[in-house]
């Protein structure tokens, strides 16, 4: 990511501040940022910090301790670098009067109550006093449409992802494990550059596949039965998702009928990923499909979710709470079955929105085609 693109999203940051309700923005969601700064480190646990930015209509300033001050200066190279010696609390007011800060903005939805207390505590103490505004989705809001920096990045790592996949399906046998399929999942994408997996990755056989999330055990791979895998890597930061279901062998009329329900419900939402449409749509297609099937009983998440520096952000497709589809906004498509005691499909398509609709950039077309 080059040095501009920061620079203008702290610019559009900016600009967003001259409505807020503060004359300081305070950014510590690790995510936020990356996306801002460029500085790329992670908080461990919800209670560290390993650093924040503050940023008001002249200045950008990057608070962390000696940890990572090397790492920050090289990352962070639109930000000043301020290196806090001693506990947050201690050296964060006085870093505020440095700046000028009367009203500071803070995420509301990532610092911890505990911290907030301190702060209000500390800050009232100063002359004059600092007071502390919450901001709900500042810069998630901003994080929803990707540049074509951030497109690139999402489709490498879309690339590499589906890669491992074609080499894994292959090697699908039974009497592997779900842990072992999933080991080798991790073990391909260190070996092929990846920073890491994007979440750990789901390998659900049989009735298993039945749970959405399932966490890969010790069973065994038997024919005729759904495998779910739901995979993906982070590369440069920017994050994959994608699922298939595979079965070894010819599966029974029941498991293809739920299959092929999913893979029309998927096509037929996909159609109606692009921009303008409201993101409960999309997933009002693929559910009716499902209900006429059916199964409606058996698909109980949303359709879909944005993927970026994160696995899971804005905008969601689901049935609640819809906005409007935006060209640059990359989203997840993955209806699902799942039946208790028998087993499930899901089936994933990561996209970027463009002028005239969805580009998939999940390129591994492990897909069956049954017919009834």
């Amino acid at each position: 990511m080059n040095k501009s693109a920061f620079s203008k999203r702290v610019a559009a940051l900016r600009e967003r501040l001259k409505k807020l309700p503060c004359d300081t923005v305070w950014i510590i969601q690790p995510e936020n940022r990356r996306y801002l700064s460029g500085f790329k480190a992670e908080d461990a646990q919800l209670t560290e910090l390993s650093g924040s930015l503050l940023i008001n209509k002249t200045q950008a300033v990057l608070v962390t301790d000696s940890r990572y001050s090397l790492e920050a200066e090289k990352e962070a190279i639109d930000f000043e670098v301020h290196t806090i010696k001693q506990d947050l609390i201690e050296g964060f007011p006085e870093k505020l009067k440095r700046i000028g800060t009367e009203k500071l903005g803070f995420e509301e939805d990532h610092l911890t109550w505990g911290l907030h207390r301190q702060l209000t505590e500390a800050l009232g103490a100063l002359s004059p006093p600092v007071s502390l505004k919450p901001l709900k989705g500042l810069v998630e809001e901003m994080r929803e449409i990707k540049d074509n920096l951030e497109v690139k990045a999402l489709e490498a790592s879309a690339d590499l992802m589906s890669e491992i996949l074609d080499t894994v399906i292959r090697g699908l046998k039974p009497g592997l494990t779900e842990r072992e399929v999933a080991w080798q999942i991790e073990a391909l994408a260190r070996e092929a550059g990846a920073e890491s997996l994007a979440f750990p990755s789901i390998v659900a056989s049989g009735p298993n596949s039945a749970l959405p999330h399932a966490v890969p055990t010790d069973r065994t791979l038997k024919t005729k039965e759904p495998i779910i895998l739901d995979v993906g890597v982070r590369l440069d930061t920017y994050r994959s998702d994608m699922t298939r279901t595979v079965f070894l062998g010819e599966p029974e009329p029941d498991l293809k009928n739920i299959y092929m329900t999913v893979r029309q419900a998927q096509l037929a939402a996909l159609k109606e990923v692009r921009p303008g449409v409201d993101s409960c749509h999309p997933d009002a297609i693929a559910r009716q499909i499902i209900n006429d099937a059916g199964f409606g009983e058996y698909f109980g998440h949303g359709l879909g979710h944005g993927v970026g520096l994160a696995t899971h952000e804005r905008p969601r497709l689901a049935p609640q709470k819809p906005v409007k589809l935006k060209k640059g906004m990359v989203v997840t498509v993955e209806p699902g079955i799942y039946v208790p005691g028998k087993g499930g499909v899901r089936l994933e398509e990561m996209v970027v929105i463009e002028a005239d609709g969805p580009r998939i950039l999940t390129k591994n077309n492990h897909f069956y085609d049954f017919k009834s």
